[in-house]
């Protein structure tokens, strides 16, 4: 297991996105937490005054380094034994993905809080959130503001069997799934059959084989629900299984994209209460 990168803005979703992070890293092995602090410059614009006003660099620096340090010192009571604490700072931004931080850090996954609450700092971190996980080729788990760390046992990947060989990232999965000990559940969820009893499989019945195919070896157990109600289907199957995590693909015009576009309070990534990983081919 690499490291884990828990980028923070010290709001209270980031730091229960920290405590996760940590509990994982004791269940999976994970060497080290890193805490990044990606700052920058705020625009002070007075409209009375036609100029713009720049805070000091290195200023901003000294104190994203303070914040971080108290923010790693107040963690540290639950941190596991052979897990150490680390702190990374920049001047960026945060909104175009975590690759090179990633590779400055070893880190080989990203844990980040988000929430759909009306705290202005705490919808910031979950803007970010939702392009972190867009853009970064590391794998990204998500966890919601209301969510606790439960031990991963039971977890769930979402796939719709479209060019399964392809897009599903095998080795990703296959590395959170011998971290964690974890049994593995696939979905496929299909609409249900129109009033002429006419449905268009074929995208699960000529993928199906390359799925069993490249997941063989994980020896998952695979589940097919016909529903028009998306979010219901997901939902029901969690909580009948007792899922502790969501694996999703994210894939052009696809569920993960209109779940991100669309601001409904049944979006997943807002009001689960089940982390969802995302993770790219």
């Amino acid at each position: 297991m690499k490291n884990i990168l828990v980028p923070t803005d010290f709001s209270a979703t980031a730091r229960n996105a920290a405590r996760y992070a940590l509990q994982l890293a004791e269940q999976s092995g994970a060497p080290k937490v890193i805490f990044y602090n990606a700052y920058q410059a705020p625009l002070m614009v007075d409209p009375m005054v036609p100029a713009v006003q720049l805070l000091n660099e290195e200023n901003l620096k000294a104190d994203s380094k303070e914040a971080l340090g108290k923010f790693a010192l107040s963690l540290k009571a639950f941190s596991p034994v052979g897990c150490e604490l680390d702190t990374y700072c920049e001047y960026a931004l945060l909104n175009n993905g975590l690759d090179e931080v990633c590779k400055a850090t070893n880190s080989g996954l990203i844990v980040m809080g988000i929430t759909g609450g009306g705290i202005l700092a705490e919808k910031l971190i979950g803007s970010n959130t939702l392009a972190v996980a867009k853009h970064s080729e590391v794998p990204v788990i998500i966890v919601p503001a209301n969510s606790r760390f439960t031990r991963i046992e039971e977890v769930m990947l979402l796939s719709d069997f479209d060019k399964a060989d392809k897009s599903i990232p095998v080795g990703r999965v296959r590395a959170i799934i011998e971290e964690t000990k974890a049994k593995l559940y696939v979905l496929n969820v299909e609409e249900e059959l129109d009033e002429y009893g006419v449905t268009y499989p074929s995208n699960v019945l000529g993928e199906s084989y390359a799925v069993h195919t490249v997941l063989k070896d994980l020896n998952p157990e695979y589940h097919f629900v016909r529903s028009n109600h998306y979010m219901k289907a997901i939902d029901d199957f969690v909580l009948e299984h007792h899922i502790d995590l969501i694996i999703t693909i994210p894939k052009k015009h696809s569920f993960f994209e209109s779940l991100f576009i669309q601001s409904h309070t049944k979006m997943l990534a807002f009001h689960s209460h089940t982390p969802l990983m995302v993770t790219h081919r």
